[in-house]
């Protein structure tokens, strides 16, 4: 059954109050690609401030006024939004955007920007800074912040990477610390906004049917699969001095991982959730390069940009541990590249088979392993697939794998669902930290990858277009990746 979608003004309680959005980097591909388009469709869904205004930012070598900006952001809306750039939402939009370009040593014509759009809505608006930047630009922004007064009273949205160790990563949460309190920071990974993430928590705690039998009594591993089938996309400068393992497992599946295995929280509420998912980071395994299997697509070295001898990897998967009572002795495998044969965002969890088999072996395909599964699909808009064992008709035991399917689409309406930077955004104007990453938490995961930092395994080659090197069947054996492998 199609349910009805959302009204197109929020609750009362959901509506944040009047606020000046500031895009640093707002000529960039991520405000391109993701801010404006999202901010444009939170204002379609009826879910931005009933009084706003947009001031995009960028240094002065590449700076636009407010009419060029606003065409700007028509093109990027046209090219990337789900809601098009047209009629009177479209012009009440544009009316609150605005130009103010920054630098450190004449950072005037922003705070005019800032400032005309504080007067043009009176009172005391909210000050809110999405630093879409570059990491090398990261300290300078913040320091402008802080010495032109504008971070007082604000909140400020930061992007990953958080670092690329443990000492850079004390380094930037100092640097951010100096002008803005924790409780002000919101570091934003948009894997966390995506609505199966929070349907991880309604699945586990609403569900008497799920949350007794989640613990290493009954589950056998855990994965964590985000492969993708593109390539770096002409990003080579960046990923060079990144690789996937500081990209997407720190940032993202380590994130995902802290939501899975998570201990019921007192509450929804940020301070909770926070609390809990802390708790599994600081009972994290260091890593052992030993359970750790990097690859490298072949072509990879002949990318513009790329270094002929590089070892960055363009793929990784590892093994992890937790040492806590509800998960000690559950493998919990990560993987995630580029150029795989499909892009994916998965968690599957695998139960153990019951200690009577009173079916023989040869009773149907579905007695050997993988029988019992629980897999979340957190890509946009996702489901949940149960996969068990049942009898095929006919006059013989035999058994055979089948599934039990939810998918959101078809399910509810989708026209206004969000995005995970548009449920972000919107929490971060509410002040909502549940699901945005604390400093400890990221400086504890950089922490237990130091001795794979400090000793990483070769890379490895593997096709484009297959699941990456060899090698990873023999370290999540006798387990099986998901999505499957042609073995």
């Amino acid at each position: 059954m199609t349910r009805p979608a959302p009204t197109r003004t929020a609750p009362p309680e959901r509506r944040p109050d009047p606020h000046v959005i500031v895009l640093f980097g707002a000529t960039g591909d991520l405000a391109r690609r993701k801010l404006l388009p999202g901010l444009f469709h939170l204002a379609v869904a009826g879910l931005m401030p009933e009084h706003y205004r947009v001031v995009g930012s960028a240094p002065a070598a590449v700076a636009l006024d407010d009419d060029d900006f606003r065409a700007h952001a028509r093109d990027a809306v046209a090219e990337f939004g789900r809601s098009k750039p047209q009629g009177e939402a479209w012009e009440a939009f544009e009316e609150t955007l605005g130009f103010g370009a920054a630098d450190p040593e004449d950072p005037q014509p922003l705070l005019d920007a800032v400032h005309r759009a504080e007067q043009v809505l009176g009172g005391r608006p909210r000050r809110l800074f999405h630093l879409a930047v570059p990491p090398a630009a990261f300290s300078s922004v913040v320091g402008l912040l802080g010495d032109s007064g504008l971070a007082q009273d604000a909140r400020v949205i930061v992007e990953k990477p958080f670092g690329t160790d443990l000492p850079s990563a004390r380094a930037l949460n100092a640097t951010v610390h100096a002008v803005f309190d924790e409780s002000r920071v919101f570091r934003i990974d948009h894997f966390l906004g995506k609505e199966s993430v929070d349907n991880i928590l309604a699945l586990r705690f609403a569900n008497g049917l799920v949350e007794p039998v989640w613990n290493r009594n009954h589950i056998s591993h855990v994965v964590i699969d985000v492969p993708e089938s593109i390539g770096i996309e002409g990003r080579s400068r960046f990923f060079e001095g990144t690789g996937t393992f500081r990209d997407m497992i720190v940032t993202h599946l380590f994130q995902l991982m802290g939501f899975v295995a998570m201990e019921p929280p007192t509450s929804l509420e940020a301070h909770a959730l926070r609390d809990e998912k802390e708790k599994v980071f600081q009972s994290l395994r260091p890593l052992d390069p030993a359970h750790v299997v990097r690859g490298q697509y072949t072509g990879y070295r002949d990318e513009p940009g790329v270094d002929p001898h590089s070892d960055t990897e363009t793929f990784v998967a590892l093994r992890a541990e937790l040492d806590n009572w509800r998960w000690a002795g559950v493998p919990f495998f990560l993987r995630s590249g580029k150029s795989l044969a499909q892009g994916r965002h998965l968690v599957t969890l695998g139960f153990r088979e019951p200690v009577l088999r009173m079916f023989p072996l040869d009773s149907g395909h579905g007695a050997g392993r993988r029988a019992n599964e629980l897999v979340v699909d957190f890509d946009d808009p996702g489901g949940i697939t149960a996969r068990f064992l049942a009898k095929e008709p006919g006059p013989a035991m035999r058994l055979e794998r089948v599934e039990m399917v939810f998918r959101y689409a078809g399910s509810y309406d989708q026209d206004h669902a969000l995005e995970g930077y548009e449920r972000l955004i919107l929490d971060a104007m509410l002040g909502d930290q549940a699901l945005f990453t604390r400093s400890d938490g990221i400086e504890r995961l950089w922490e237990a990858a130091t001795p794979l930092l400090d000793d990483p395994p070769p890379v490895e080659p593997y096709a484009p277009g297959s699941w990456g090197p060899d090698s990873i069947r023999r370290l999540i054996a006798p387990y099986r990746w998901s999505p499957q492998d042609p073995r």
